[in-house]
Formats: C-alpha cells, sequence, structure tokens
C-alpha cells in the first residue's frame, strides 16, 4: 500500500465525562484524588471500575507527589471515560527522568506503584510535556 492509499486513522472514542482537578503536593492531597475517583467513577456508572480506578490514582498521584513534586508546583489528576476505557492521568512539573517500573529489593518500602500500575491498568505508560511529564493508565470498559 502506498502513502496515497493508507487508509486514515480511526477516529479516537468520544469523550463521555472528564473530570480534571489540580492538588498540591501534599499526602492529604493522595487521599482526596482517590477518594475522588472512587466516587466519580461510581457516578458514572462504572461501579465495577472504581476501586482499580481509586488504587491506580492513589499509586500515580504518590509518584507525583514523591518523585515529580516542585515547590509552589501543583499536580494534576484527568480522569477521562469514553464507551471504551477510563482514562487516568497524573501529571507533574518534573520531567527530566521518565519513570518505569523497577525490581524493588525485598525490604524496600518504596518502588513497587509502577508494578502495581502495570499489572492492574490494561495499559499505561509516560508521556513527556513541555513542562513535567503525564502518567497515565487505562482501565478497558466492559
Amino acid at each position: 500500500m502506498t502513502a496515497a492509499q493508507e487508509l486514515p486513522a480511526p477516529a479516537p472514542d468520544p469523550v463521555l465525562r472528564e473530570d480534571r482537578v489540580d492538588y498540591t503536593p501534599t499526602a492529604h492531597s493522595v487521599v482526596l484524588s482517590r477518594h475522588r475517583a472512587a466516587r466519580l467513577v461510581l457516578q458514572w456508572g462504572h461501579p465495577a471500575l472504581a476501586g482499580d480506578a481509586a488504587l491506580l490514582v492513589s499509586e500515580l498521584a504518590t509518584n507525583a507527589l514523591l518523585h515529580g513534586a516542585i515547590r509552589g508546583r501543583l499536580f494534576r489528576v484527568h480522569l477521562t471515560l469514553t464507551a471504551s476505557a477510563l482514562r487516568i492521568a497524573v501529571s507533574d512539573p518534573r520531567g527530566e527522568h521518565l519513570p518505569g517500573p523497577r525490581e524493588p529489593e525485598a525490604d524496600d518500602c518504596y518502588g513497587r506503584g509502577l508494578l502495581i500500575v502495570a499489572q492492574l491498568a490494561d495499559d499505561w505508560g509516560v508521556e513527556p510535556r513541555t513542562v513535567g511529564k503525564t502518567v497515565f493508565a487505562e482501565l478497558a470498559v466492559r
């Protein structure tokens, strides 16, 4: 198939619901964002996804707090629901080191968050931004 014969990419699913909130980089914000995500996903009619969404928000927001916080800068939690997926995206202002899963030592207190995200989410990844980065996880809507 030549370039002239290529088919256009399929249009993305239209957004059915969306929520975007900026939080101060504190531990209490992780709690608030987790509870908000669970409540919204329930209200949006997907109770089976609420617990997983809350856990994913908690892990991603904690990573933003621990590894992406800059004094005086907020982190953002952005939930997007389409007919096929719930996308959870957490953006923070530090983008010089993009995260990836690692194998923690048995006695490490930290380092398992992205392993949990990778196991729980149907898809996840990291997107660099002009300032900072966004780490996202997607749950399929079944």
